[in-house]
């Protein structure tokens, strides 16, 4: 099985054949338009077996996948403050999309936002997302842009990149790109996203985590290289390659 994730930088009708080169399997996007609503036969024809979310038509998370694999939509929670306390306004956190691939794994597609959150944005909509489902992750996939890297931990705050890495540690969900290229987190060596697509500002803040049952049929965990994907996106898809079991 072969898993990607991407942010294609948005009209992905325009760029869906780029990303069909790798041959995935499932494919997690941020950023691409609402297969539903956009006039474009090829598109629609590449992305007939999805799921998708957003807040527009033009811009959400989506899952991608080939063949006869079934997605089906899971039903987690994304209100957190409900969840601590009815008192507390609701906050509702994003973008979090939850599906069961043929009822044998869970994938979680992720792309964080600020979400006019001053305190828990980006990582910290994660860290909230994980405290209401963390228990129902089970063997799963989470893959995603978390617009994040430890590099940018806050020592005065307990929802950190570190702390949400450590809190899936502990149930056996990692990093695959770290597992498998045997580096540590904010030591990456190549980078996920060329802010304002210049070789000159790289960060790493895209991931594929994995279960034990991941992590355990890794064969390889790849990122793209700039040459080829800078002219379509500022990201870098993660390429990550398991062997049947």
């Amino acid at each position: 099985m072969k898993i990607v994730t991407w942010n294609c930088n948005g009209a992905l009708r325009n760029k869906f054949q780029f990303i069909d080169e790798l041959k995935a399997d499932i494919y997690v996007i941020q950023e691409c338009e609402n297969p539903s609503v956009v006039k474009h036969d090829g598109y629609k024809q590449w992305s007939s077996n999805y799921l998708w979310i957003g807040d527009s038509k033009n811009k959400g998370l989506g899952v991608f996948a080939k063949g006869s694999t079934v997605l089906k939509k899971l039903d987690w929670n994304n209100n957190f403050s409900g969840h601590v306390d009815n008192s507390i306004p609701e906050h509702k956190v994003k973008h979090f999309l939850a599906c069961s691939v043929n009822n044998e794994f869970n994938l979680l597609g992720v792309w964080t936002h600020k979400n006019d959150s001053e305190c828990f944005g980006y990582i910290g909509q994660l860290w909230k997302y994980l405290q209401l489902n963390q228990k129902k992750l089970g063997d799963c996939i989470i893959a995603g842009d978390l617009n994040s890297n430890v590099v940018w931990d806050k020592w005065d705050r307990w929802w950190n990149h570190s702390n949400v890495v450590e809190g899936l540690k502990k149930d056996g969900i990692e990093s695959l790109y770290h597992l498998v290229n045997n580096e540590l987190q904010g030591k990456e060596t190549t980078p996920t996203l060329y802010l304002q697509r210049k070789l000159e500002k790289p960060y790493h803040i895209d991931y594929i985590f994995g279960s034990e049952k991941w992590t355990s049929s890794i064969t390889s965990c790849k990122v793209g290289k700039p040459s080829k994907w800078l002219v379509v996106s500022d990201h870098m898809p993660i390429i990550a390659d398991f062997r049947d079991e």
